[in-house]
């Protein structure tokens, strides 16, 4: 009795394990059919020249919709910028993708965001690099992308509220830099704590003027500068006069 008893409890378990398992493949993300189309049709479609494996896989998987405001929701994978409150936007996910390959971090390096918003960025980076680090100076923006980033298991992201203009000096030199709002001129600070051989992606301009997204590498002290695209980017609000 005893052995039959033991057998019957195990091909229960197993049963109760493979109803669990197909349970899981039948119970598809609700999102997974926009996500993969924002893939196929926004980065690598016509037009669009997005062709790094590894930001290509991140994108496809990470659910962009989690930091969006639930009323934006179904709109989370559209090829357009949308409103997180506090007058800012998650960036269209096309220009996070392209932003993201021209910096093409590295698994051993550390990156510094300035601008961190719902904290779809970061979380795109801390799956591409060892160490991110994000300043968002808007705190009620900022303590939740930091609720974002710790639900989602971002556990190598750190994350501040602060004057994003003066970066982060105590976590310098960084390797690459992203700054995913617009100041009229690059600030020097964040040139300071960019490593030799560092990169940095940044949109430059005036609000209502011409922005370009540019890039920058840094050698011997010096910035070479490439200009990427036009972009409209939200202004970057802090300054050299305003720590925080």
């Amino acid at each position: 009795m005893r052995s039959g008893f033991l057998f019957m409890a195990s091909w229960l378990t197993f049963m109760a394990g493979e109803q669990a398992d197909a349970l899981a493949a039948g119970a598809e993300d609700p999102y997974a059919g926009p996500r993969r189309a924002m893939v196929t049709e926004q980065l690598r479609g016509p037009g669009r020249n997005i062709t790094n494996a590894r930001v290509l896989a991140v994108m496809g998987h990470l659910p962009r919709h989690e930091f969006v405001p639930l009323e934006q929701r179904s709109s989370a994978y559209e090829d357009c910028p949308l409103p997180i409150g506090y007058s800012q936007t998650i960036s269209q996910p096309y220009i996070v993708a392209l932003m993201t390959e021209q910096l093409d971090p590295e698994p051993t390096e550390t990156v510094l965001e300035i601008g961190t918003g719902s904290g779809y960025q970061a979380a795109v980076l801390a799956e591409l690099a060892a160490r991110v680090y994000t300043i968002e100076i808007v705190e009620d923006l900022g303590r939740l992308a930091a609720d974002n980033l710790k639900r989602l298991g971002c556990t190598n992201v750190h994350t501040r509220i602060g004057n994003g203009y003066l970066g982060w000096p105590e976590a310098a030199p960084f390797d690459a830099i992203i700054v995913t709002c617009a100041p009229d001129n690059v600030p020097q600070p964040l040139v300071d704590q960019l490593k030799d051989g560092g990169r940095m992606i940044i949109p430059v301009g005036p609000v209502g003027g011409r922005q370009d997204l540019v890039f920058l590498r840094k050698r011997g002290g010096k910035i070479e500068r490439q200009n990427v695209l036009p972009v409209m980017f939200v202004p970057m609000t802090g300054s050299r006069k305003t720590p925080r």
